[in-house]
């Protein structure tokens, strides 16, 4: 089921073809991928050619001491790391596996390596949100953007417990506020997130909220699965096989139909309720 890297490569390439300008590895963690070096070797060759803007990836921050540097020589020039908590022992609740101290090093090596760091926060009632005051402290103090991400209704965790979790981030906000002052930027990185200036720490923070005031119509993003399947919407059912075409033909042609009828098909907007 799962594509070879060369394939993720192919893949990619022909999104690169198509005019895509930034390709995000992310997961689970792409970094725990055998080999998963090879695949950042290959595709920064359009880093080089001048076909992709960016190549960036988002981490749990793990497996950074081991190939920060590697990632920077590459061309990779910033990274997300998820991080919702700033405390071991509830870290590794969350994560179900995390070693707070590992992540720490991750993060100490990806600086070291000259990579800007981005740190994401996924709000969770009753579990992080009394910590958003040290979070921002903490990560405009080592000069990384933060993030935080309203929850979304989807996942292995099942629905109502994200439910009993989920915070409307206008009431984050309105909490920070109470505390920091939060001037609004035009700050974009092509991502979803609307960027406030922390007066207090000269720091940005970012909010994401699919839920209370969805980014729909400046959502250009498109999401394809180690699988080959191609998400225009994490909101909607709606994807497309790319696996069959990549593996029918040694030519394109297939592959670029497909990649067209698909996008074609990318929805006004989510259906989150």
């Amino acid at each position: 089921d799962l594509l070879t890297l060369e394939e993720l490569d192919r893949l990619c390439t022909a999104f690169i073809a198509k005019g895509v300008r930034k390709l995000r590895l992310t997961g689970g963690e792409p970094l725990v991928r055998r080999n998963v070096m090879s695949l950042v070797r290959s595709l920064s060759r359009h880093l080089s050619s001048g076909a992709l803007d960016e190549l960036t990836l988002t981490t749990n921050g793990s497996q950074l001491p081991k190939y920060a540097a590697d990632l920077a020589a590459l061309g990779v020039k910033r990274i997300n790391v998820s991080l919702d908590t700033l405390e071991a022992d509830k870290f590794r609740a969350i994560t179900r596996w995390g070693d707070f101290g590992q992540v720490m090093a991750g993060i100490d090596a990806a600086q070291a390596a000259g990579l800007k760091v981005k740190i994401n926060a996924v709000a969770l009632r009753g579990v992080n949100d009394m910590e958003f005051d040290e979070l921002i402290r903490w990560s405009h103090g080592r000069g990384m953007d933060l993030v935080l991400i309203e929850v979304m209704p989807m996942g292995e965790i099942g629905e109502e417990a994200r439910l009993d979790q989920y915070l409307p981030l206008s009431l984050a906000r309105a909490g920070i506020a109470k505390h920091f002052t939060l001037t609004e930027t035009d700050y974009r990185t092509g991502g979803p997130a609307r960027y406030f200036r922390v007066e207090e720490t000269g720091g940005r923070l970012g909010f994401i909220t699919p839920l209370t005031h969805n980014f729909c119509e400046s959502c250009n993003r498109v999401r394809l699965t180690c699988t080959g399947t191609l998400f225009m919407c994490l909101g909607q059912e709606d994807a497309a096989d790319l696996r069959a075409p990549l593996r029918a033909s040694e030519s394109d042609d297939l592959l670029h139909a497909a990649i067209e009828a698909a996008i074609l098909r990318k929805p006004k907007g989510h259906d989150f309720v």
